[in-house]
Formats: structure tokens, C-alpha cells, sequence
């Protein structure tokens, strides 16, 4: 059998631990490596091209989300499954969108990881019981009336909403992104106003509601 090659991201060490306790099981499966954040997944995705990616949803820098979609938009056929804590149907419904396969909670991980690489290494998609009822929830009933949420937010307008709300100034957003401190500013103007924050705490509070950082 062809050696399965996996990539782990999540920020809690303790977390990448469990995780390789549950890999070490099948000979077969090999954690090429390991990322500490989303930025660091994104780059060794790309450059390692592994066979599985486990991806945390809140990470510094770079959340899941949008880890995935830079990941998928880059190779279509990376198979990554979101291990999270967060249950947000919106969540789900980006991520699915994004291209994410598989959606795990952390809750769920110690009896479902390993059935979820398997399905996805199958080509299944995968989700635990409760995403699952989620996900038949979200096609069953019809489209509730638009709120604010994270899909109000651009691509790049999620990644500065993050980086502010772990408190980077519109100068280290810039910085981090290539990008000029006015472009950063004007970014951080619609972002405000597209959820609806006063103030950096609202932001904070946003932030934290759609599973881009952790309280």
C-alpha cells in the first residue's frame, strides 16, 4: 500500500499530540509535517502536496477558512478536513463551499478522526453526527433572511478582520500582507462597517462569534 503522507495545522501542541497518538496506529500514514498556524499550513501544503491535511479552524494569522481556500484554490484536489470546536452552520456551508471535504469536532475527534481521513482518502466526504444534522438542517430549511456574519466579509476582508482582532495595528496588517498601510486602513473601514462594530471590541466579539479566534 502507498504510504499515506498527512499534514497537521492547529496552534495547541496538545491538540497535534492526540492527533499523532491516533495516526501512530496505521503504519501506512506518515505526518510529513506539522503547522503551528494558518499561514504556516498554507506554505507546506503548497510546497509538500500531502496526501491528507488536517486543519484546525481557528488559527493565528490565518484561520482555517481561509487557509482552505488559499490551499484549494492552489490544488483542487487536496482533500482537507476541518477539525473544530464550533458548530456555526454558516461555517459549515463556507467551508463546503470553499472545497473542505470533511468537517470533524474536536469533540467528536477521538472516536471519528481516523473514519474521516479513511472517507476522505476514499473520496467521501465526512462528517460527524452532529455537523451532519447541520448540514441537513441548513438544505432543509429555507434561507433565512440575510445577518451579518462572516460571509458579509470578502476573502481578504476575513483575513485583516482576523489579524485586527488579534490585535495587529493597520501598520502590521500591512506588513503581514504586502500591502500599504492606506489600502489597510480602507480595509478596516469597510470591515467595521460591514459588521457593524464601533469599535475594536465589537470586532473582537465578531471575530470570536464566527470562529476566526478563540475567546
Amino acid at each position: 500500500m502507498k504510504p499515506v503522507r498527512i499534514l497537521i495545522a492547529d496552534d495547541h501542541e496538545l491538540i497535534r499530540r492526540g492527533i499523532l497518538a491516533q495516526l501512530s496506529h496505521n503504519p501506512d500514514w506518515t505526518v510529513v509535517a506539522q503547522a503551528t498556524n494558518g499561514r504556516e499550513a498554507v506554505e507546506q501544503a503548497l510546497r509538500l502536496k500531502p496526501d491528507l491535511i488536517v486543519l484546525d479552524l481557528t488559527m493565528p494569522e490565518l484561520n482555517g477558512l481561509s487557509a482552505a481556500r488559499r490551499i484549494l484554490a492552489a490544488d483542487p484536489a487536496a482533500r482537507i478536513l476541518i477539525l473544530t470546536m464550533h458548530e456555526s452552520q454558516q461555517l459549515v456551508r463556507e467551508l463546503l463551499a470553499a472545497g473542505a471535504q470533511g468537517y470533524v469536532l474536536k469533540s467528536d475527534a477521538g472516536r471519528t478522526l481516523v473514519a474521516a481521513l479513511e472517507a476522505l482518502l476514499e473520496g467521501r466526504p465526512f462528517f460527524t453526527s452532529k455537523v451532519a444534522r447541520i448540514v441537513l438542517d441548513g438544505y432543509l430549511r429555507a434561507p433565512a433572511a440575510d445577518t451579518v456574519g462572516a460571509a458579509a466579509l470578502s476573502a481578504r476582508e476575513l483575513e485583516i478582520a482576523q489579524l485586527l482582532a488579534e490585535g495587529r495595528s493597520n501598520k502590521e496588517v500591512a506588513r503581514v500582507l504586502g500591502i500599504s498601510v492606506k489600502t489597510a486602513e480602507t480595509h478596516r473601514g469597510n470591515i467595521m462597517r460591514k459588521t457593524g462594530s464601533a469599535s475594536l471590541a465589537d470586532l473582537v466579539r465578531y471575530a470570536i462569534r464566527n470562529g476566526l479566534i478563540e475567546a
